[in-house]
């Protein structure tokens, strides 16, 4: 395909694109300007209660509180099931894992997971994954509430290889308050038999998965990003990992995104226009 938008090759394929925690569909502007120019049709839906720019969402947080995992993914199962052929679903963190689900309930024709948050299963949390979660998870009143970051933890969970300056900057452009809920049921989904974020590694009709780890990443290590990766080696459905060094957890906005984007871009080459599995789409 072509990066200069000559090549259509992929037109008539919608890809979706589902933004993470803390964030709003501004931090894909970068790759929905990219895959845009792919020849996919292009969208990047905010979360349900969540409407408008950055400055808007700021503004209305408090429709958030209790926004958990299973409305989420009904939502974007919904979205996609009005479309005319199963999309290309990339995510991110949050929006990563709900990729991850979505292809479990048949839906997608392709998937990318970036820097995924941990589903049910993924036991060895990193300590700077339990700091980059801390702003919820240690204190219970917000467990069902509106978190908002400080700068400073912003800094640490999302862009800790940025300057000072472009952090700061990062900050005033993605960072929005975020429901505690997810997290909730996140933090303690090992201690539930079916919980939300529950997938089935084992599932061999789903569309193909690249994960994508980030090195210098706080919130989602590389290491969890692969051990994710490892409970997807006993099913026969393509699953692929794909590691950058030097990447924070936000490295859609890091000034070497475009390498990223281009492997995603090679691997979606090999696998986007692969037969679509009867169960996807499935009404």
């Amino acid at each position: 395909m072509s990066k200069d938008g000559g090549d259509t090759e992929h037109g008539q394929t919608p890809l979706i694109f589902i933004h993470g925690a803390w964030l709003s569909a501004r931090s894909w502007e970068n790759y929905i300007e990219y895959f845009g120019k792919c020849g996919f049709a292009v969208s990047a839906p905010e979360w349900p209660r969540k409407q408008g720019d950055v400055g808007t969402i700021r503004e209305t947080a408090d429709a958030s509180a209790g926004l958990g995992v299973q409305e989420i993914v009904d939502h974007y199962e919904q979205l996609i099931r009005e479309l005319d052929q199963p999309p290309v679903l990339i995510g991110h963190s949050y929006g990563a894992l709900f990729v991850e689900l979505l292809l479990d309930r048949g839906l997608g024709r392709a998937g990318v997971a970036m820097s995924p948050a941990p589903p049910k299963g993924i036991l060895a949390l990193p300590f700077s994954t339990l700091k980059s979660a801390s702003p919820v998870l240690a204190h219970p009143s917000r467990w069902h509430g509106v978190v908002t970051l400080t700068p400073e933890e912003f800094t640490y969970a999302f862009v800790n290889t940025f300057s000072e300056e472009d952090a700061a900057a990062a900050y005033e452009r993605y960072a929005v308050p975020e429901t505690g809920q997810i997290f909730y049921e996140g933090g303690f989904a090992n201690f539930h038999l079916h919980p939300p974020t529950e997938v089935h590694f084992r599932n061999e009709d789903r569309a193909p998965l690249l994960l994508v780890g980030a090195a210098e990443d706080h919130t989602v290590p590389a290491s969890l990003t692969k051990a994710q990766y490892k409970r997807y080696e006993r099913s026969s459905a393509t699953t692929d990992y794909l590691e950058f060094e030097g990447r924070p957890h936000l490295h859609m906005v890091a000034a070497d995104w475009h390498e990223v984007a281009a492997a995603i871009e090679s691997w979606l080459d090999g696998v986007v226009d692969a037969p679509v599995a009867a169960t996807q789409q499935a009404s």
